[in-house]
């Protein structure tokens, strides 16, 4: 792979707020991190860990309790606001929805860096907004009030607001928060694509673990005791930082799927033989009405699923003595 651009790092950074008049707390640190051009990165962690209070520090609306910060070659306390709005586009969880602005004008509103508080768009200016509402696919809601779009909508145009801004990093507080699945399954897919196409940095919050292990070429992982653990998905899955992360009573994550499973262990075992689709689903049902599964050999219960579709069969040995079923709820029915 070739050598990714460094964008921004932090060193020794440790994040916190006032708590007092004279009392600061610490949230996490210090923390050593890189973004770099073109990567989509995730950042994962339980309410209350400091994720926003991490976001807010990079971009500069907050400052660190120690530690630096260096954006694009230069430190980022040294940058005035100015500066910091050509390096990064921020978007908040807050939708922006007032009844007299319309979808383009608030794409526009990304301009502001250069265009200034005047508002008077450049033909620079108007084809970065050309190229942020085509990349953004937000060119039907253009005649539209901003107050007339669905959430998914919404989000979509702020990010092409950011987009217009035209800047190496964006950052999106839980750009998903309030989304349905598809949308939430579509915005993501679009920050990826997005992070390749324009070579930009993406740094996101979210709490959607199976889709920021799909698409996130890096992940932050924080957990509330002020650590964070930064890598592929893969790498975090594998070391154990995800069940370390979310491990709380009656919840485990299943490295093997990448889920959780919210269910406690089965008192009775089942060795499950079979592959694909309903295989998996098989073992889902049985760990949902209190079994646990397994493959090991040796079990007294087995289920062999076996067939495609409308022709599968559910064939069950219990003592050396076998009985076959139709359909998954008859089995479950025969347990």
């Amino acid at each position: 792979m070739a050598a990714q651009t460094s964008l921004l790092y932090t060193s020794g950074l440790t994040i916190g707020y006032q708590a007092g008049k004279n009392k600061v707390k610490a949230v996490a640190g210090p923390l050593n991190l890189e973004l770099h051009a073109g990567q989509l990165v995730c950042l994962l962690g339980p309410n209350g860990c400091g994720k926003s209070t991490l976001l807010r520090t990079i971009s500069g609306l907050q400052h660190p309790l120690n530690g630096g910060i260096t954006l694009d070659g230069k430190e980022l306390k040294k940058l005035k606001p100015a500066q910091i709005a050509r390096k990064i586009s921020l978007v908040l969880t807050d939708n922006i929805r007032s009844g007299n602005l319309d979808v383009y004008s608030l794409i526009s509103l990304g301009r502001y860096p250069y265009s200034g508080w005047l508002g008077i768009l450049t033909e620079k200016d108007k084809t970065a907004i050309d190229q942020a509402i085509k990349a953004t696919g937000t060119e039907a809601f253009l005649g539209r009030k901003i107050d007339s779009l669905s959430d998914g909508e919404c989000q979509k145009v702020m990010l092409a607001r950011a987009m217009a801004q035209d800047t190496p990093l964006i950052i999106l507080d839980e750009p998903t928060a309030h989304l349905d699945l598809p949308s939430r399954i579509q915005l993501m897919r679009l920050l990826h694509q997005l992070a390749k196409e324009t070579n930009k940095a993406i740094l996101l919050s979210t709490h959607e673990l199976d889709l920021a292990l799909q698409v996130a070429d890096q992940i932050w992982l924080m957990s509330n005791g002020g650590q964070l653990a930064a890598g592929l998905p893969e790498e975090l899955v594998l070391n154990g930082s995800f069940q370390h992360a979310f491990d709380k009573d009656g919840i485990a994550f299943d490295a093997a799927t990448g889920t959780f499973n919210i269910h406690y262990e089965g008192k009775r075992s089942i060795n499950v033989i079979g592959e694909g689709a309903a295989a998996f689903w098989t073992k889902k049902a049985l760990v949902r009405n209190g079994f646990s599964t397994t493959q090991a050999e040796g079990n007294v219960l087995t289920v062999f699923v076996t067939g495609k579709e409308s022709d599968l069969l559910w064939k069950l040995e219990e003592n050396n003595k076998s009985s076959t079923y139709t359909s998954l709820r008859e089995f479950l029915n025969a347990l």
